[in-house]
């Protein structure tokens, strides 16, 4: 007789599931955190990708901005290579048992759990209203997670914190709910693909639109440039050495440069006579030859809203009927009666 298998996930499919939220213009921090490996993770198993629109709520508030900012998380993804033929790309409202699940989750969730969210109390301090949608942030995305039936997750390390929230909830179901051998909800696993840069921003801090320090993935032309020749240094003159490992400029460049580009730099630094305008320079160069292919299919994407919203719609109708198998077995583990 067979041992009965540890694995809590041993009864579901490997399920990768991540959304990103459309709470501003995706910059170089959203494409090296997360958007670069969905892209590389999106064809490889079954995956679902979707557009946090709900989630925006809690820090946007104007309908014409979510209304463009959703599209162009869209017309991004696309543009950077993901295809809709190999995954799923929808927005998150297309998807109303997210919600459902969001409000089950509540009533298995202590106040206290939630109280000691560092990213709640992260963004309280850089100025954001504490409403209840941020407190409660971590159980949508739980719901997120596991209306998929998701089992990996990619995530950095400032999400570290939801996801144990996620595993906590989906365990604490289980246990109240489902018998021993036969779980409603898989256990999620953190998935990385490769190790996660912190990618500074002009002014020297973390990348973020909270900090308005961003670089645009497909910002080009003048703002591009303004934006890189306005990076925060130090005051360093022309001719005498410099340590590339603190300067911020060369921690962008080491996102785009291949090995023998890194050396060349890092070696002119030490060496002096090479300022930060010349580091800038090179940057400038980077980002736009890195960006370029994916530039051009945005410009031709963006000339085609219909097939942009085709995709998504696609997405939505695969995103709701995997939802609505997965909220099917949990409206029966806690006894909700549905009539439809």
């Amino acid at each position: 007789m067979s041992e009965p298998s540890t694995n809590p996930n041993a009864a579901f499919p490997p399920v990768v599931v991540s959304g990103i939220q459309p709470s501003g213009t995706l910059h170089l921090g959203n494409y090296f955190g997360a958007i670069r490996q969905h892209i590389a993770l999106h064809a490889q198993s079954e995956s679902y990708f979707f557009i946090v629109n709900y989630h925006a709520l809690t820090t946007l508030q104007d309908a014409t901005a979510l209304r463009k900012y959703s599209f162009d998380v869209a017309l991004d993804y696309l543009a950077l290579g993901f295809d809709p033929s190999a995954s799923s790309l929808f927005l998150q409202s297309d998807v109303p048992q997210v919600t459902e699940l969001a409000w089950i989750f509540y009533n298995i969730t202590p106040v206290s759990q939630l109280e000691k969210g560092v990213s709640f109390k992260d963004k309280v301090a850089q100025g954001l209203s504490a409403n209840a949608g941020l407190f409660n942030y971590p159980i949508l995305q739980a719901a997120d997670i596991l209306i998929y039936g998701g089992t990996l997750v990619p995530v950095g390390a400032d999400q570290k914190q939801n996801l144990e929230i996620c595993r906590d909830l989906a365990m604490r179901f289980n246990d109240r709910f489902a018998p021993a051998d036969a779980p409603v909800l898989p256990i999620p696993e953190p998935y990385i693909l490769e190790h996660v840069a912190v990618v500074p921003g002009v002014d020297g801090r973390k990348m973020s639109k909270s900090y308005d320090n961003t670089i645009g993935i497909f910002d080009e032309g003048s703002e591009l440039k303004r934006k890189v020749m306005g990076i925060v240094t130090d005051s360093t003159p022309l001719e005498e050495p410099k340590d590339p490992d603190t300067c911020n400029v060369f921690a962008l460049i080491r996102l785009f440069a291949d090995d023998a580009k890194r050396e060349e730099v890092a070696a002119a630094y030490r060496a002096g006579g090479y300022g930060y305008g010349h580091a800038k320079k090179e940057l400038l160069g980077l980002i736009t030859n890195h960006f370029a292919e994916a530039r051009d299919r945005r410009r031709e994407l963006a000339a085609r809203p219909d097939y942009v919203m085709d995709v998504l719609r696609e997405g939505g109708r695969k995103g709701r009927a995997q939802a609505e198998r997965h909220m099917q077995a949990v409206r029966e583990a806690v006894g909700l009666i549905t009539t439809h």
